[in-house]
């Protein structure tokens, strides 16, 4: 028989120290997947040699890692064996250092050079190197950096950002929570309202139609044909929710929807409270511009209007059922006020039937809370 490539051959102290390695746990998985190697491999051990193909099976490693094994036991010691060779080398320095890496994300925090709306990776890493800060950089590295510190430059959010310290807007805001917060009452409910300018659209030429593998095709160009407004009620404890379509926004077009949600949708209730923006045209005024006197105080006696804070359209939950008549009505093109006031009369009796509601979670607690910085005094 052949003689073993770089035998093995432990002494008592040396497969006493490979086991302590491996029943202690405290070593690398690396250092005591060696150890068992080594045992494995031990010419002294009881039942004999085994051989490598062997090894390899058992423990699940590459034939050459028991021979590399070997190799490093027969020609330096136990410890070259189980131990990670350490580098000779020094490392390679890191190209990106702290004070590179601050410099990116300050320069992509700043506002972009003139012409661009916003930083790209590519421009970044043209920057840096224009600025000096490195010799050569590369958009991939900018990439990593960005995303280690999460920064997205090329993103936008929207959103209403209230004044710091401002009374008038909590004060609003707290009056707004406190009516979601009440008990649905028949004869005083809870109605929001909202408004939306709509631009109708038509097609120039007819688009082509969806087949296998190939989506709609819609032609770039289209007609315009003028602009109306939106108005929609909802009244979110009942799911109910009103849509009309009126070509302007004017204090009469808004009196008009007012006296027929109170003579046709709610004639049987005494009052509803009534939550809106505070916009010029959603005054009571507006009730005695558009209608006789005895008809717009009839009108204004079943109203308890809650405007929502400047800033904060956010608290009016008609917002939600616009954005979701958006979604799922209007986002295509329709041409004429006609059509667009039967498609939203269709969906807002599936909407009514299927009885959406919308819970509203957030309190005036959780107001004082998370909108701590709106309050002028402090709060304990």
């Amino acid at each position: 028989m052949r003689p073993q490539r770089y035998p093995v051959k432990l002494s008592e102290a040396e497969r006493e120290t490979l086991r302590v390695i491996i029943s202690k746990g405290k070593a690398t998985a690396r250092s005591i997947r060696r150890a068992h190697i080594l045992l494995m491999a031990d010419e002294n051990r009881l039942g004999g040699k085994i051989k490598d193909e062997t090894i390899a099976s058992q423990l699940q490693v590459n034939k050459n890692t028991v021979l590399n094994v070997r190799k490093a036991y027969t020609r330096h010691d136990l410890q070259e064996a189980i131990q990670r060779k350490k580098r000779t080398t020094p490392p390679v320095p890191p190209k990106v250092t702290g004070e590179l890496e601050a410099k990116i994300i300050a320069l992509s925090c700043s506002e972009p050079p003139a012409g661009r709306s916003r930083w790209t990776l590519r421009l970044l890493s043209q920057k840096v190197v224009e600025l000096q800060y490195i010799d050569s950089i590369s958009y991939d590295t900018i990439d990593r950096v960005l995303k280690k510190n999460e920064l997205k430059p090329h993103l936008r959010k929207c959103w209403c950002i209230p004044p710091e310290q401002n009374a008038a807007f909590v004060a609003a805001m707290e009056d707004v929570l406190d009516v979601y917060q009440q008990p649905y009452d028949a004869n005083c409910p809870v109605v929001c309202m909202d408004e939306k300018p709509y631009q109708l659209l038509d097609e120039a030429r007819r688009p082509i139609p969806m087949k296998p593998a190939k989506p709609l095709c819609q032609d770039s160009e289209y007609i315009r044909n003028g602009t109306c407004s939106i108005f929609i009620f909802t009244e979110p404890l009942a799911g109910f929710r009103h849509v009309a379509v009126r070509e302007r926004r004017t204090r009469m077009e808004w009196a008009e929807q007012v006296r027929e949600l109170l003579d046709v949708y709610y004639k049987d209730s005494p009052k509803i409270k009534l939550v809106m923006d505070n916009l010029n045209t959603h005054t009571i005024a507006s009730l005695y511009q558009a209608f006789d006197p005895q008809t717009a105080r009839r009108l204004a006696k079943r109203l308890e209007i809650h405007y929502t804070p400047k800033h904060g359209s956010w608290l009016n939950i008609a917002e939600i059922e616009l954005s979701a008549m958006t979604k799922q009505c209007l986002e295509r093109r329709i041409p004429s006020i006609e059509t667009l006031a039967s498609e939203l009369s269709e969906w807002e009796h599936h909407r009514n039937s299927s009885q959406k509601t919308v819970d509203w979670q957030f309190t005036t607690e959780d107001a004082r809370v998370k909108l701590k910085r709106l309050y002028p005094q402090f709060l304990s």
